[in-house]
């Protein structure tokens, strides 16, 4: 059976408006502020195949830790081993295809008259997976053993019911399991949402439609990826970069990335990148592939839709046991970190060729501050969140403040619900002046936030990148500021951290400040307007000090 392009767009549609629906329901079901308040979480649907056919609007590094679970899933059950009332949950980077432990996928089979169908499926950062560390995202760990519960492929649910055991052992091994149960509970419930409207799609677009409909969406992808590559110039682009370092021992670990455009086809050799470390900045190859297609989506044809087509005119290459592509038992935890530094390699050695796309550098980093602690009621918690920085500076206007940039598609916590759920004051939360690199087009600033811990003492960890090299400026533009971790004691002294600090102790009396990077500049300093300097001089972006050293225009009078 074939299907015309408007059938097959009314029903992407259809099917799209379902994973919304059930993005929403694991938000306002979550229990975790990661899930109900940032939104650390995605959905999609997959083919019988295994195909992802279409992704929620979310999060794309989450691609990564999708793109392979299905097709995991069916090796290591077969379609004749899948059932209707099954559902399976997933994490593991290495025999489930994720990218890191904290996120747990759960994809359940549908059904029609007992034919296999299509799969719905949900995945969602959790604040703590177990391991060594609180928030299972430390720096420090040299194993993934270290970094919490490996979960292979296993069914959560036959014949639609809840297999208490595997429950039972997951929040055996985890930190405050009465949160983790809640937001298990969301995704179960999401993906049961799902269910009931796929079961709706199917009787009114029929089973033997739906399959055709999911080859012509995945099809029409490919074909979209394909004319958006024919319009890159045929050659070869190379950059580099480095991340800062992977917590222990290493420092400036290189990646390398030659792109070779060729017609409809493109390929990305990571030859050079520098060999997998002993910290958990390692990416699997799931992570770097959602990192390469997120660069071409947003290049080439940003409403084009995400799915398993935009691999057909793709090849990856990179050295077996790299950053990029690590091997077992490698740690994985800060995979996004190193995730970022592949887009930026990736958008540098691109930029001749789409010079009025690219941005220059952005805070590069999912700069992440964990806390654990007891309140003084004797309530447990675990609290992780991850902070926004600069975004670069455009052909077109100056990057944005304070947000996430690229992969890590997650919202800055408010204020009044982080001192609402956890025994933590926020003392300080602002932009970060002179963090923007200049430029005709500024870039965007870093933020800052400090925490103190009330009547009791917290357990922090994070994970900081762009701290020592600074985030790079393009086309004549200046690098934006680095970030940092510190502890502030009450009398003003400073104590700078490292950039991956694990299991620190901080009571009431000293505050835990997180710095994270801005962004590089656009274009030539010297090109910027001077209705946008008067703009920068009064909004406190930048010192009058940094504006008359870095914008020979500007008029301190």
């Amino acid at each position: 059976m074939t299907m015309s392009p408007i059938e097959a767009e009314l029903l992407r549609n259809a099917m799209s408006s379902v994973a919304d629906e059930m993005y929403i329901a694991l938000m306002k079901s979550a229990y975790s502020t990661n899930i109900k308040e940032r939104r650390d979480h995605s959905t999609a649907f997959f083919d019988a195949h295994g195909r992802v056919v279409v992704q929620g609007e979310s999060m794309p590094l989450h691609l990564a830790s999708m793109l392979g679970l299905v097709e995991v899933v069916l090796e290591k059950f077969g379609q004749n081993g899948v059932f209707p009332g099954d559902m399976f949950l997933s994490n593991d980077p290495y025999v489930g295809r994720g990218s890191h432990l904290p996120d747990v996928a759960i994809a359940a089979p549908v059904f029609k008259d007992g034919r296999l169908v299509m799969f719905v499926c949900n995945i969602a950062h959790h604040a703590d997976i177990g391991g060594m560390s609180p928030g299972s995202m430390a720096g420090g760990m040299t194993e993934i053993y270290q970094e919490g519960l490996r979960i292979p492929p296993i069914r959560l649910f036959k014949d639609g019911k809840l297999i208490q055991d595997v429950m039972d052992m997951i929040l055996l091994n985890v930190r405050v399991p009465e949160e983790r149960l809640g937001d298990y509970n969301a995704q179960i419930a999401s993906n049961q949402l799902g269910l009931r409207r796929c079961n709706a799609l199917i009787e009114k677009w029929g089973e033997d439609r739906i399959s055709a409909g999911c080859d012509a969406i995945v099809n029409a992808v490919a074909r979209r990826t394909r004319a958006g590559i024919a319009e890159l110039n045929d050659g070869i682009y190379r950059f580099e970069d480095v991340v800062d370092d992977d917590g222990l021992s290493r420092t400036d670990i290189k990646i390398k990335v030659a792109i070779t455009v060729a017609g409809e086809e493109i390929k990305f050799d990571f030859d050079g990148t520098d060999p997998q470390v002993e910290g958990n900045n390692n990416v699997t190859m799931a992570g770097l592939q959602a990192s390469c297609l997120y660069c071409l989506k947003v290049l080439l044809d940003p409403d084009c839709p995400q799915n398993h087509g935009m691999l057909d005119p793709v090849t990856i290459e990179a050295p077996e046991g790299s950053i990029v592509n690590a091997s077992f038992p490698a740690a994985s935890a800060a995979r996004a970190q190193t995730g970022q530094r592949i887009v930026d390699v990736i958008l540098g050695a691109l930029a001749p060729a789409y010079p009025e796309k690219i941005i220059a550098a952005g805070t590069g980093a999912n700069t992440s501050a964990a806390f654990f602690g007891r309140s003084r009621a004797g309530k447990y918690y675990v609290y992780l969140e991850t902070l926004g920085g600069g975004a670069g500076g455009r052909s077109y206007k100056d990057g944005t403040d304070g947000v996430q940039v690229h992969m890590t598609n997650t919202s800055n916590l408010p204020i009044e619900a982080l001192e609402t759920e956890y025994p933590l004051m926020i003392e300080r939360y602002e932009l970060v002046e002179d963090s923007g690199g200049a430029g005709k087009f500024r870039g965007g600033l870093g933020l800052r936030r400090d925490y103190r811990p009330l009547d009791h003492k917290t357990t922090f960890s994070g994970q900081g990148e762009r701290f020592v090299n600074q985030p790079w400026g393009i086309f004549g533009g200046k690098p934006g500021g680095t970030g940092r971790f510190a502890v502030l004691s009450d009398n003003g002294e400073e104590n700078r951290l490292a950039n991956k600090p694990s299991a620190l102790r901080v009571g009431p009396d000293g505050i835990i400040s997180v710095i994270t990077a801005g962004a590089g500049g656009f274009g030539n300093p010297s090109e910027r307007s001077q209705d946008n300097l008067q703009m920068d001089c009064e909004s406190g972006k930048i010192s009058r000090e940094n504006l008359i050293k870095d914008y020979p225009q500007f008029d301190p009078d």
